[in-house]
This record gives structure tokens, sequence and C-alpha cells, in this order.
């Protein structure tokens, strides 16, 4: 039976492991985002940045869930697609190609609107040809690297 908070909410009691897959209870495992994360678009960015580049894409997804799920009416596509990335690159570091190639041609598909007028100083052309770029190519091995803004 799976943890529960007071609410009778799910929680992430299970340990995981890098790329989010549970693991046996008892096992050590990569500590997880809290269930309430609460972050500024800016701060989010920074730390999901640091997650992708630490090969950590499942809590980079965690992040910006948060602020999908706490964000304006005209950013939510936005952040939506942005956790969707994170997801895409998680099911290529798990190896599920196929997901991949449908989790990140959706959310490429989800930014391109947002390519005009980014908020937050997103590099979203970027992350959008980057993102193109894995659906092309589609890397079985070793870590993703995507930049969320420009350098």
């Amino acid at each position: 039976m799976r943890d529960r908070d007071e609410s009778g909410r799910p929680r992430n009691a299970r340990p995981r492991d890098a790329y989010g897959r549970p693991l046996p209870h008892g096992t050590t495992g990569i500590p997880t985002m809290p269930d309430d994360l609460d972050m500024e678009p800016d701060e989010a960015l920074v730390e999901a940045q640091r997650l992708l580049d630490d090969d950590r894409p499942f809590h980079a997804h965690e992040v910006l869930e948060a602020v999908w799920k706490a964000a304006p009416e005209d950013e939510r596509e936005l952040w939506r697609g942005l956790a969707q990335v994170a997801v895409g690159i998680t099911h290529l570091r798990r190896g599920n190609v196929k997901g991949a190639v449908a989790l990140l041609s959706r959310s490429a598909d989800r930014l391109e609107p947002y390519k005009t007028a980014p908020p937050h100083g997103l590099d979203v052309r970027g992350v959008v040809q980057q993102v193109r770029a894995l659906v092309d190519d589609r890397p079985s091995e070793g870590p993703v690297r995507l930049q969320l803004k420009s350098p």
C-alpha cells in the first residue's frame, strides 16, 4: 500500500534511483523533491538546469512540474512542455525510446508558441531545436545535455 499524507494524498515514500524508478523499501536511493515544492520560476529554472546537468532528469521534471501546477494560465503550457521535456529525457535514460520520442515531440509542439516572446530568460527556440534533435538522434546511452537558457 502506498504511503499517504494526512489528507490522503499519495507521498513519494519509496526510495528512487537517479531516473525516478522505484527501489525496494529499505534501499538507499536518490532523494526526490518534496511533495509541497514551491519555487519561483527563475529559481526553478536554475535548479532544473542543475539537475539536468547532473543527469537527473526525473528530478528536474519534479521541479518543473511544481512550477507548472502553480503557473499563471498564460504560462501553464510552457511549464507543462518543459516538464515533459525532462520526462522525455528520463524515458531516454531508462531505455524507453518509443515513449521518449512521443513525449519529446509533444513537448516541442507545446513549446512552439512561446518561441517569439519567451518569459524568464528561457531560450525556448533553442530548447525546441535541442528537443527536435533528440527526437531525430535518439541517443541510447550517456547523459543528455539540454540548455534551458542562453549562456
